[in-house]
């Protein structure tokens, strides 16, 4: 990708907000605001995002099965769940339109979860023993009217996010599949997403969901709003709704984010619609459900106040936009301009993924500064100075070399 061409150039100088990662995205040209927590995923963004639904996706189809749901359902489906008036949050829409002689006056929801639309869509076509168990995902919008969006995309009212959805005929093979979510499903996912080392499992509320516990994945976080309390004698992680005697020493308390969440939802919303199966004997029984959430949107918040400095971002290899961001100093020399495009068509045919600052007229301060802002993993200077050689540094290093062309690709290998 040309650097000439790319939409939107990063700001210059640009605002500081209330969260390093709504700072260094929105100036680093990867998400504009539309309002308050509305956002638009803008190139850079979007390949950001994408990149972190794929390694989501990829661990998910492991035990699922991917499928898409919508954004928006009939009002009804909460009210058979009995959820309407038990979520605060829930985006209501009415289908009146007067300027149209044909008038819709239907009333639906924006979904904020999907429990209450997957659960009717499996009774429709599994209801045999034979059946079961089955788990199905989907990445998709999510609406929340929160009262205080902040954090940047850390906490939206328009998101995104994986919901995996388990049945079951028996607790125990949901309790059975719910542990193999959260170790190693779950904990591979957030390795892969460079957020392993800093992420554990709390305790939590089963909130509207369910009477027992839940189970949160929360990356120990300066910039998180969630408090846990850390027993140091079990290594147990609570979160604060459900902490017993918060006061006890034994405790460590720290900041974290929540980036997922598990739930044995049992048999609440298969007994709200009549889900049941039929079992060996001819028996019809309740179908017991679980319901596993990954906040894509939020994650990648989180990974950018995880692995950022004061000058930008310092974006895992895997989920980079760009692994190489490739400058070009003292274009206007043709030799130097040359070698550029030399490396830079180089890199394209070895299937790199490699923005290049093409700019002639900007100063190389300039060029540096939005490298470290943007964050891809490696940096490559050509100019007058490096002579037949190429300045190689890494984003998390200090520390720049002179080195061959051929030791670039070798190296560049080791990184992917």
């Amino acid at each position: 990708m040309l650097f000439s061409k790319l939409f939107p150039k990063p700001i210059k100088g640009g605002k500081k907000y209330d969260s390093a990662n709504a700072t260094f995205l929105i100036n680093g040209g990867f998400v504009d605001q539309v309002m308050t927590g509305v956002y638009t995923f803008l190139p850079l963004g979007w390949r950001v995002l994408t990149k972190i639904e794929n390694i989501i996706r990829e661990e998910m189809n492991l035990i699922g099965q991917d499928m898409l749901m919508p954004g928006l359902s009939p009002k009804k489906l909460w009210e058979d769940t009995k959820r309407l008036e038990t979520i605060d949050v829930l985006f209501q829409a009415s289908g009146a339109n007067k300027a149209s002689r044909a008038m819709n006056d239907a009333e639906y929801i924006l979904n904020c979860t999907q429990e209450d639309v997957i659960t009717p869509i499996a009774k429709r076509f599994f209801s045999s023993y034979k059946d079961f168990p089955f788990a199905l995902f989907h990445i998709q919008v999510k609406y929340r009217n929160e009262p205080r969006a902040k954090s940047g995309i850390m906490r939206g009212r328009e998101f995104r996010m994986k919901d995996l959805y388990s049945f079951h005929t028996s607790e125990a093979d949901l309790m059975e599949f719910y542990d193999n979510v959260a170790k190693p499903a779950y904990i591979k996912t957030f390795k892969r997403l460079g957020l392993g080392d800093s992420t554990v499992i709390a305790l939590a509320s089963g909130g509207d969901f369910t009477k027992n516990y839940s189970h949160e994945f929360q990356t120990l976080c300066d910039a998180g709003e969630d408090t846990l309390y850390h027993d140091t004698e079990t290594d147990i992680y609570y979160n604060k709704e459900v902490v017993k005697d918060p006061e006890s020493k034994k405790y460590e308390i720290v900041t974290s984010a929540e980036v997922g969440n598990i739930f044995p939802l049992n048999t609440k919303f298969s007994k709200a619609i009549d889900y049941t199966f039929t079992n060996e004997s001819g028996e019809k029984l309740p179908v017991y459900m679980g319901s596993y959430g990954i906040g894509t949107t939020r994650v990648m918040g989180v990974i950018v106040e995880k692995h950022h400095d004061e000058q930008g971002i310092i974006w895992p290899a895997n989920i980079a936009p760009y692994l190489v961001h490739l400058i070009g100093l003292d274009l206007q020399d043709p030799a130097v301009k040359e070698k550029a495009e030399k490396l830079y068509h180089k890199l394209l045919d070895e299937g790199i993924e490699v923005l290049y600052d093409d700019r002639e007229e900007a100063r190389a301060g300039e060029k540096f500064a939005n490298a470290d802002l943007i964050g891809n993993p490696i940096r490559l200077v050509i100019s007058k100075r490096t002579e037949e050689k190429i300045e190689w540094k890494k984003r998390n290093e200090k520390e720049s070399e002179l080195i061959s062309i051929d030791e670039v690709m070798n190296r560049i290998q080791s990184v992917k």
